[in-house]
């Protein structure tokens, strides 16, 4: 391994989101942040590891890229891999999986090959344990194998991002909180504004919202697998920790849903979020939603889209009243919905700008459709 004081560090997100994860890294003044298909790289060191985890809203996972070598047959793999200095990473007791993905620029070309032979090599040289599978695995060392050159990321978030610590209770078919983060940022959402839900099951785009308004860290309340490595230093976590400064909100959250069941969860969720104060769900269904008092500010939603709830030509209806209701009792709000059909959307007769690129989301290609102000 070469100089480990900085190293590339890849934050991954959904393809389509990139440019708002580029927006939020930039904003928090990582080096050198650039965006590239499915997320955006930074350079720094396990101080901005443990920040990026434990700080931005949109990342997936936090991946350090921390070593490789050229390898040309799977004989050179094995034989580097054995030499490979994993107790700069790996604690010996680290339970271990490793993912290779390669491609045809090179000759060592079967992935399952490649993962025997690193594997080997961790357990029998270094002494780590293997994991039986990734989801059992406390570390994933992702190798990408690419023109020849091994590259060895750790993955250093563990389970996604997205679990935050405080979603227990969900409804069908959730928007991951760090999607959500993002598309609230997309909507120009900066935490100054009241937020309205329509469609809110289990709360995420409203607790999101309120933690925003709130500077709360997106991570104060879960583990990391960066806690297991041999870079770990909790001092230095604890320091990042202790010199981040929540803020008082005097924004509200309004949230409803047709489903009683899932409002029980929304208020669950969110008082193990520490928002509760800021949020109020009510059963109620989308025509007989009425706007809050106060000032104006985002209406965002994410409606059944006919793929997973609900058949398709039972919607329109649906679509249809939420525009209506918009259009005659929030004039002066923004609108942002996520669906992945155009012709529901279009069903809202909303005056939506132009859509940005498709967004990857539990296997649908979703879009968000934004308004101006009303």
């Amino acid at each position: 391994m070469t100089d480990t004081s900085e190293f590339e560090i890849f934050l991954t997100t959904p393809p389509g989101l990139e440019s708002f994860l580029l927006e939020e890294v930039n904003e928090a003044k990582f080096k050198r942040a650039n965006a590239i298909v499915g997320g955006v790289t930074i350079v720094g060191g396990w101080d901005e590891v443990w920040r990026a985890n434990l700080t931005l809203r949109g990342v997936s996972k936090v991946l350090a890229r921390f070593g490789g070598f050229r390898a040309f047959h799977v004989a050179q793999l094995d034989k580097r891999a054995r030499k490979f200095p994993w107790g700069d990473i790996l604690m010996p007791d680290n339970l271990v999986k490793v993912d290779v993905s390669t491609n045809r620029k090179s000759k060592i070309y079967h992935a399952g090959a490649a993962v025997q032979r690193i594997e080997r090599a961790i357990l029998e040289e270094f002494g780590a344990k293997i994991a039986p599978s990734m989801e059992e695995a406390e570390i994933v060392i992702k190798a990408r194998i690419d023109d020849n050159n091994i590259l060895f990321s750790v993955d250093t978030s563990g389970a996604g991002l997205h679990k935050r610590g405080h979603k227990q209770a969900m409804g069908k078919a959730p928007m991951r909180e760090t999607m959500a983060a993002l598309l609230l940022r997309a909507c120009q959402y900066n935490g100054n504004e009241p937020v309205v839900d329509p469609m809110c099951g289990s709360g995420t785009f409203l607790i999101e919202a309120a933690e925003i308004s709130r500077n709360m860290m997106a991570g104060r309340a879960r583990e990391f697998a960066f806690e297991k490595l041999a870079t770990y230093d909790q001092s230095a976590v604890q320091r990042i920790k202790d010199a981040w400064v929540e803020r008082e909100s005097k924004q509200h959250f309004y949230g409803s849903d047709r489903n009683v069941n899932v409002i029980g969860f929304s208020n669950d969720n969110a008082e193990r979020a520490g928002v509760l104060d800021l949020c109020s769900f009510s059963p109620t269904q989308v025509s007989s939603i009425t706007r809050p008092e106060g000032p104006a500010g985002l209406v965002i939603v994410n409606p059944p889209y006919g793929a997973r709830i609900g058949k398709k030509r039972d919607l329109f209806a649906l679509y249809s009243a939420f525009g209506e209701v918009m259009r005659e009792r929030f004039k002066g709000w923004r609108v942002g919905m996520v669906t992945s059909d155009t012709e529901l959307a279009n069903a809202t007769k909303l005056p939506w700008l132009p859509t940005g690129a498709p967004i990857a989301h539990g296997g649908l290609r979703i879009k968000l459709f934004r308004t101006d102000i009303l």
